[in-house]
């Protein structure tokens, strides 16, 4: 069985996070907790290329417009369609508007339980809900309702691939595998050595 310590997750720094000048705090948080970066570049995206992002998974249509329903209901607010699919449609032209207005930084980093660690750094989609300490959490003031009332995409800043496979689609999506490097960073004979040998002279 392949080591977690090659785990790997895509990470997009979405066009307002490089408005704010937070690339080098996004990189800083993920390099602190001792991921390794494989692959970064900037580049303005097309509309068709953020849309076969977000249609990687072929259940993203129905899923996505799923939550969104259950999300409104929740809160007790009517959605704005019952139909999950009608629904996905609108938030996938927002997200096509959103994710091409200027340049992304995207990014492949490496590392035990990279997925679940990036997220959990990251913080929640939204927000509004996300906890101190999270990059979305300090760095942003968006909501859901403000984006709804706006009818754009809420601005979170940041992607993250939600699971193992869904990065490995990503990151093939993104990166040419010439792209990533694979080398080894010092620090990792401390995150991952079986017996830590060799630190004393």
């Amino acid at each position: 069985m392949k080591h977690l310590k090659y785990e790997r997750t895509l990470v997009l720094v979405k066009p307002d996070g490089v408005q704010r000048s937070l690339i080098g705090e996004i990189i800083k948080r993920f390099e602190r907790i001792g991921l390794k970066l494989s692959g970064i570049k900037m580049l303005v995206p097309t509309p068709g290329h953020v849309e076969e992002h977000y249609t990687l998974d072929p259940n993203w249509r129905r899923v996505t417009g799923e939550k969104t329903i259950e999300s409104y209901r929740k809160k007790g607010m009517k959605p704005p369609s019952e139909d999950p699919l009608e629904i996905t449609a609108r938030i996938l032209e927002a997200l096509k508007k959103y994710m091409t207005i200027g340049p992304v930084v995207a990014m492949v980093w490496q590392g035990a339980h990279a997925v679940k660690i990036v997220r959990k750094v990251v913080g929640g989609t939204e927000p509004l809900s996300s906890d101190v300490g999270t990059i979305r959490g300090d760095f942003v003031l968006d909501s859901y309702q403000m984006s709804d009332t706006d009818a754009r995409s809420v601005r979170n800043l940041i992607h993250a691939s939600g699971s193992p496979e869904e990065a490995e689609m990503e990151i093939k999506h993104w990166f040419a595998e010439k792209e990533l490097i694979n080398y080894r960073l010092i620090q990792e004979q401390i995150l991952y050595d079986v017996n830590l040998d060799g630190l004393l002279e």
